[in-house]
């Protein structure tokens, strides 16, 4: 079997990433490989040393690649090569020293409180399936920082009514459970009342297209894109802002770091801790407003 394929086999059944993981991995190491072998004219990957991915790097970065989608693809040979050594198919590890580039800190884009309050309490939803849909998705997003794809694979019988809970299936099947809030709860009990007269065979995922099916990437970024639009100027408006402002919001009102790198599923705290600076420019904001000596 192909060394690239039995790499992806061993993600998707015994590390269980998911498939757009898999596939950005796949897309990775067949652009390696058509480098490889144009340039040192060989197919296998196993008989590849240090300068050849050093090299590889050097032409990303010469094509204007940027560092963050160069140190991805790093990361992927980093996996690769690991799994290879680990397979006993190498005896040395070509990517051990490879390091990543550095890349700018950016702090991440949030949606003001004002401006999600308009947009939840002041902006009228179309009393239809859809517009009862899109309005949960804009409160599940912001009200439970969940991801994109965690919201597209929710289904019914991961909310808890008794507990007001929800259940979330994140990166590596790792579930958690958030808390989620008395107004959230009846807003979807009325969707699920909407969802069973619309579609009598209902799928069991929550987030459901016009069509009943399950919902997928674009559907979330037009909803999220068209409302956000109507209360805010920045070119970002994703479902990932959305949970960059649940995290932000949090922390300018004094939740611990700890708890909210449980409740977004982030593995380390490092991961959490660039919503720090959006709180300390708030915190230089008020400081510059209120101070006499400002």
């Amino acid at each position: 079997m192909h060394l690239i394929d039995k790499f992806l086999q061993y993600l998707e059944y015994e590390k269980r990433r998911s498939p757009h993981t898999i596939a950005s991995y796949a897309h990775d190491l067949a652009q390696f490989q058509s480098y490889v072998e144009e340039i040192y004219e060989t197919g296998d990957l196993s008989q590849v040393d240090h300068n050849a991915l050093r090299s590889w790097v050097v032409h990303l970065s010469e094509q204007g690649l940027k560092a963050s989608s160069i140190n991805r693809k790093i990361a992927t040979l980093k996996s690769f090569y690991k799994f290879l050594l680990k397979q006993g198919i190498i005896k040395v590890n070509p990517a051990l020293r490879i390091k990543p580039m550095k890349t700018p800190k950016r702090t991440p884009t949030f949606v003001e409180e004002g401006a999600m309050q308009q947009l939840l309490d002041e902006i009228e939803f179309p009393n239809t399936f859809a517009g009862m849909r899109d309005r949960l998705v804009l409160e599940l997003l912001y009200q439970t920082g969940m991801r994109e794809s965690e919201l597209i694979q929710l289904k019914e019988q991961d909310i808890d009514f008794l507990q007001s809970t929800i259940k979330v299936k994140g990166k590596g099947n790792k579930e958690r459970i958030i808390p989620i809030s008395t107004h959230l709860v009846h807003l979807l009990k009325q969707y699920f009342v909407f969802k069973k007269k619309k579609f009598e065979n209902s799928s069991p995922y929550v987030i459901l297209s016009n069509k009943g099916e399950q919902a997928y990437p674009l559907l979330l970024y037009r909803i999220v894109q068209r409302y956000l639009t109507m209360v805010n100027h920045k070119e970002k408006k994703s479902p990932h802002v959305l949970r960059h402002t649940f995290a932000t919001h949090l922390l300018n009102r004094g939740a611990e770091l700890n708890a909210i790198k449980d409740i977004l599923g982030h593995s380390s705290l490092s991961a959490t801790q660039i919503y720090t600076h959006n709180s300390l420019e708030r915190l230089k904001d008020i400081f510059e407003q209120a101070h006499p000596k400002a």
